[in-house]
């Protein structure tokens, strides 16, 4: 998997058919996605339960693109190995979700995987300071994690600040939570270049009636322009 700066389009499927996930996914690529987005909820670091490293496993043949796993679990390094035997091409843990980070990270690129961090809302980029050279993506939460359709944050000044302290070293910025084509320039003229978006892909459309993913798509890209 080249690394390269190009604006990618991450769908949520927390906002899928859960009764539907393997079609959702051969749909919405088909639409255009660059990334299936998965999101990964314990009831415990965030108010919600969604699904493991099974589910993971069950779809990965139908994601074509990227794979992109989201632990919003506490704690994480347990489950790291059984991610990555799932198929997860890029494993995110939160900067909050335990005391050693730095490990953390590298045990999923011990794994297999690329590594990434993600911060909350609240969690300065300063943060993630000192881990730049062992990750692979940076995501910046801009809604408290949780929960799908929530309010965009603007945290531009936050995105714009790693995106200096990257510098040229091969790593992604992603932004999750909020996307919309009223919000996907900002960010990523802040320094973006994955936008997760939920909501804002799968509106409208359905596995019989796939065409308003790709409009949503599309609405995203044009924004940008």
């Amino acid at each position: 998997m080249s690394f390269n700066r190009s604006v990618k389009i991450a769908p949520s499927i927390l906002s899928a058919d859960f009764a539907n996930f393997g079609a959702e996914i051969d749909a919405v690529e088909a639409q255009g996605a660059d990334w299936i987005h998965v999101d990964v909820m314990d009831g415990h670091f965030v108010p919600n339960l969604s699904f493991g490293a099974t589910t993971c496993a069950a779809i990965r043949p139908h994601i074509k693109t990227v794979m992109d796993v989201h632990l919003m679990i506490s704690p994480v390094d347990a489950y790291i190995d059984g991610f990555a035997a799932a198929g997860a091409d890029f494993i995110t843990a939160h900067v909050e979700a335990g005391p050693h980070i730095h490990r953390t990270l590298q045990a999923i690129r011990g794994a297999g995987a690329k590594a990434g961090v993600a911060l909350n809302p609240g969690t300065p980029a300063s943060a993630v300071k000192d881990l730049l050279d062992i990750c692979d993506l940076v995501c910046v939460m801009t809604v408290n994690p949780g929960f799908g359709g929530q309010k965009f944050i603007p945290l531009h000044s936050k995105i714009s600040e790693l995106r200096t302290m990257i510098g040229d070293r091969p790593v992604h910025i992603e932004i999750d939570g909020g996307v919309t084509p009223d919000t996907a320039k900002g960010c990523v003229d802040a320094g973006a270049d994955v936008l997760v978006a939920g909501s804002a892909v799968f509106k409208g459309g359905s596995v019989s009636n796939p065409a308003p993913y790709g409009e949503n798509i599309r609405a995203i890209r044009a924004s940008l322009a």
